[in-house]
């Protein structure tokens, strides 16, 4: 490892992935880790941020000087330095989507039956029924309270929702839907687009959220491409970059032994964990064969990168689309992040001495350590007792009306 001249600052970049809801909260649990954990760094003062999906939701956020702290707090409780951010703000129907799918049926479906007429040797039922799909929404859910929440927050204070007005670099990446290419928000001529509008075209995953129209473009998640886009951030020249991905595969090799799956076989969890699965190692197996190649293309640059483990089965089989566990999720990423930096400590510690950095063992050597005390609350449940009993009876009935009958509530 290089020394690196104490004559200029170290260049840090930070690259987050998607992930979902769960994917964004693994994050806030994680970056909070990283921060209290190293000395000197500072995740509101980097070179460059990169995000993708859920991703670009955080790494906007940290560019705006939202600080780790106040977004953990956000997630428990109405931080006064963060708008209010509920479920609906996520998953608002797509009423839009859905009365322009009802009222296009009836033309679809006298298309597929004129078909059938006309060219019967010709056609075929699925024919008719992939013309039949065209009446379908594009997206269940709408994603304009995703963006109309960040430009709320963007503009409150000293914030901007203009990528030119930032102190420092963030790029938000999104896919175009027509050319299947990815569009750096927050480049050179493309950085006019307002950042809640790029962020909302990022996470824009197709059939959850419906593409966002820009300049005329139709855009959906930049993570259909890459995973975390991390040569973008390398590009810069840095001294150090740090990733995190929470979208991995799982490995049930364990599942049975600890009581979570009877036979530990996934197609037991059905069509969604199927896709699930297929898509996690998709694309992180396009991540790991990237990163193959950083070593030998950017010499000079430390890489660190986070991501939960193939049996860490708390992510992988808690349900994205509720919010129940967002505490517990918070929690475990920082207590496994914190795991990782004492495991990895001897490599770790002189790699980001060399930077400037200080891994703080002591604070790892705390067992103790609770990630909501040290961000103000007094533990995660910090309402008043009624309503945190409350919270806990729902969070309760919904584990009970949501797990399946081989899994093992976590």
């Amino acid at each position: 490892m290089l020394d690196r001249s104490k004559s200029r600052p170290t260049r840090i970049g930070l690259a987050l992935a998607g992930g979902g809801p769960e994917g964004a909260i693994y994050e806030i649990g994680a970056l909070r880790a990283l921060e209290e954990s190293i000395e000197g760094l500072d995740l509101n003062d980097l070179e460059i941020y990169v995000g993708v999906s859920a991703g670009s939701f955080i790494g906007a956020s940290l560019a705006n000087q939202i600080t780790s702290k106040q977004m953990c707090r956000a997630i428990v409780s109405h931080d006064p330095g963060m708008h209010p951010f509920t479920p609906r703000t996520l998953f608002s129907p797509a009423l839009g989507e859905w009365a322009r799918s009802a009222l296009g049926a009836p033309r679809q479906a006298l298309r597929a039956v004129s078909r059938l007429l006309e060219r019967p040797g010709d056609s075929t039922v699925l024919g008719s029924l992939a013309t039949l799909s065209r009446a379908l929404p594009v997206g269940l859910f709408d994603n304009e309270p995703i963006r109309a929440y960040l430009h709320d927050s963007f503009t409150r204070r000293t914030r901007t929702d203009d990528f030119r007005s930032l102190m420092r670099k963030l790029i938000v990446v999104a896919a175009d839907l027509d050319s299947g290419e990815a569009v750096r928000f927050g480049s050179p001529g493309q950085d006019h687009v307002p950042i809640s509008l790029a962020v909302q075209a990022s996470t824009a995953l197709p059939g959850v959220y419906p593409p966002v129209l820009i300049d005329g473009r139709y855009y959906v998640d930049g993570v259909l491409l890459k995973t975390l886009h991390a040569s973008v951030a390398l590009d810069e020249g840095l001294d150090l970059f740090i990733g995190i991905n929470p979208i991995v595969p799982v490995d049930t090799v364990h599942t049975v032994e600890h009581g979570i799956m009877r036979r530990g076989k996934l197609i037991d969890r059905g069509l969604l964990t199927v896709l699930s699965q297929t898509f996690r190692t998709m694309i992180h197996s396009r991540m790991v064969g990237g990163f193959a190649t950083y070593a030998a293309r950017y010499p000079d640059t430390s890489i660190l990168l986070l991501e939960p483990r193939r049996t860490d089965y708390r992510m992988f089989f808690t349900n994205i689309f509720s919010f129940r566990s967002r505490r517990d999720t918070c929690e475990h990423a920082y207590r496994s992040t914190r795991d990782y930096l004492r495991q990895h400590q001897e490599k770790l510690g002189p790699m980001l001495a060399s930077h400037g950095l200080t891994l703080r063992t002591d604070m790892l050597k705390d067992e103790h350590r609770d990630l909501w005390r040290g961000v103000g609350l007094d533990g995660p449940a910090s309402a008043a007792p009624v309503t945190r009993r409350l919270h806990d009876l729902l969070d309760r009935l919904d584990d009970l009306l949501d797990a399946p009958e081989d899994v093992r509530v976590l």
